[in-house]
């Protein structure tokens, strides 16, 4: 995500703060936990360097891993979460970037365990981390599965981002370690909705949106915001407040993420365009081209993915999807969670700090409408 760069000034923190300069903090804290694991790494194997890997060892991908782009919605949203919730304190600041950066972590770990569990070959315009693993197997002439231990060495890479995650939160207050762990079962139960969807069907409306609930917007937007307010000491009005306009969000990040992933442009997304179509992800889109699809459609829906699809199935599916509508729809969808996160907002005028609310509607716009 590119930054404003613009400043926002909360009481008692003894200064300006501005977007880059929390995002370099919470890099600091990913740079500062990363060479702890290295050097626990290097202590537990002695410093030999791996038959398979060479130098390049688990830390060392999961370091490359975390610096290539991304986003950086979660730790931005923690932090505005503190913000509305009118965090006056140094203390809080440091935890709500403690947690932005724990969040980044869990996200690599999501990140790299998706695409071994949907069998992607790319990840932001590069191969993923078990096809690079697979490729150093090959190189040496290892014996065993490439594939199979690409996709192991993968595993552990989502493993390590996620105890260096938990790292970070285990100094955190208690209640802001209790909310860590809700999301990370939300995080966990969504993903195997995912999976169990891909292999069963979508179902209905209610069963996609409750995916895209707990599997992409809560832990994008909802729970990184009260993060951010619980560092703040925030009250029970404020959370609940951040809670139903998080859902709004959430749905509305969702759903871009959907369009995304069936008709984005892989310059921009750095996938295949109409992944999620070939993955058979249960989504909301996929409820309504089982729904609105005409025979042929409802062919091309069933048989791209699989062994018999065939050249230009996808864009096929793409123009019949696009011809009933279901891209428009969504579309629409999108414009009318925002229009109801944004009152949300407005009406929060007294619960939230004017700042928060200023800059969440500005996040709200940009991530509802953003190509990647």
């Amino acid at each position: 995500m590119t930054t404003t760069g613009r400043e926002h000034s909360v009481p008692g923190t003894g200064g300006p703060l501005d977007e880059n300069e929390i995002l370099a903090a919470v890099d600091q804290y990913v740079t500062e936990v990363g060479a702890d694991v290295q050097g626990l790494w290097s202590r537990a194997l002695d410093g030999t360097p791996d038959a398979v890997l060479g130098d390049i060892d688990l830390p060392a991908r999961l370091a490359r891993l975390t610096r290539n782009g991304g986003k950086r919605i979660r730790p931005l949203m923690c932090h505005w979460g503190f913000v509305c919730a009118g965090g006056t304190s140094e203390a809080g600041r440091d935890a709500a970037i403690r947690a932005g950066a724990a969040l980044e972590l869990l996200h690599t770990f999501a990140l790299v365990h998706d695409d071994v569990m949907d069998e992607s070959d790319t990840r932001r315009g590069e191969p993923a981390a078990h096809v690079l693993a697979a490729e150093a197997h090959r190189a040496v002439g290892a014996y065993g599965s490439p594939d199979r231990y690409g996709e192991s060495i993968a595993i552990l890479i989502g493993d390590l981002a996620h105890t260096m995650a938990d790292a970070l939160i285990a100094t955190l207050p208690p209640r802001m370690r209790r909310l860590w762990f809700e999301l990370n079962i939300e995080l966990i139960a969504g993903q195997r909705e995912d999976l169990s969807g891909a292999a069963t069907g979508p179902g209905d409306l209610r069963r996609a949106r409750r995916i895209a609930r707990i599997k992409s917007g809560a832990y994008t937007v909802t729970r990184p915001l009260q993060l951010g307010a619980l560092a703040a000491g925030a009250d029970d009005d404020v959370l609940s407040v951040l809670e139903s306009y998080g859902d709004e969000m959430g749905w509305v990040f969702a759903a871009r993420d959907d369009l995304l992933g069936a008709w984005g442009d892989p310059r921009e997304t750095g996938k295949p365009s109409g992944d999620d179509l070939r993955q058979h992800k249960p989504t909301t889109l996929r409820v309504e081209a089982q729904n609105h699809l005409d025979g042929p459609g409802l062919t091309l829906l069933e048989r791209v993915g699989t062994t018999d699809e065939r050249p230009g199935d996808v864009e096929a599916l793409q123009d019949a999807m696009t011809r009933a509508g279901i891209r428009e729809r969504a579309e629409h969808s999108i414009s009318d969670g925002v229009d109801r996160a944004v009152t949300i907002l407005h009406r929060a005028d007294g619960v939230l700090h004017a700042d928060g609310i200023r800059e969440l509607v500005r996040m709200t716009r940009h991530i509802a409408w953003r190509t990647s």
